[in-house]
């Protein structure tokens, strides 16, 4: 099971931080972790909050807790001008990776990349993770070219942004992950 408190390293900036800072609090009281709060402008202004209990699991029930509890305070705080629409859900398959224990238990899977600076001439990435330390993780990459570097140790200070790509390793992977995590709520 994941730390309910271990830090992202991935974190928002601009109005996202700003929102972010007025309900991770709340929605770590309800026991739940933040893996991405996003202001979204896909037909209309969406408020995209992900989140998930620290094993990973996340229910509709989950969303509804969320949403609730962090409806009043958007409405006192009134973070964003306008009208747009709140979306809690989980973080999917296909999920962001934001706390050195998602490189952990996602980085075997295929997942891509960018970096706020150049790392070996690079910003973007497509690889899966072969090691990771307090600093950094390793990562090796997919179908590079015979005379092309295929190994680069990318610091966690330097992503910018991190996700796994959809593939059948994935989904194996995602049902495995959801019957040990059922298994071990004696569900």
């Amino acid at each position: 099971m994941a730390d309910l408190y271990e830090p992202r390293l991935i974190k928002e900036s601009g109005i996202d931080a700003k929102i972010t800072a007025l309900l991770e609090p709340i929605i770590i009281e309800l026991g739940f972790r933040v893996v991405r709060i996003r202001m979204m402008n896909m037909n209309g202004l969406v408020m995209q909050i992900m989140a998930e209990r620290s094993d990973g699991t996340f229910t509709i029930n989950d969303c509804e807790a969320i949403s609730k509890a962090i409806s009043p305070v958007l409405d006192i705080e009134d973070p964003v001008a306008g009208e747009y629409n709140l979306e809690v859900s989980s973080p999917g398959i296909d999920r962001p990776l934001v706390r050195r224990s998602d490189f952990d238990i996602w980085g075997s899977n295929v997942l891509k990349m960018e970096t706020s600076h150049m790392i070996d001439g690079r910003k973007r990435f497509r690889g899966f993770v072969t090691k990771t330390s307090d600093e950094s993780l390793t990562l090796e990459r997919v179908n590079a070219g015979k005379d092309e570097q295929t190994t680069f140790e990318i610091p966690y200070d330097a992503l910018v942004e991190a996700k796994l790509i959809m593939t059948d390793d994935l989904l194996k992977d995602a049902q495995n992950f959801d019957k040990a995590a059922q298994a071990a709520k004696g569900e």
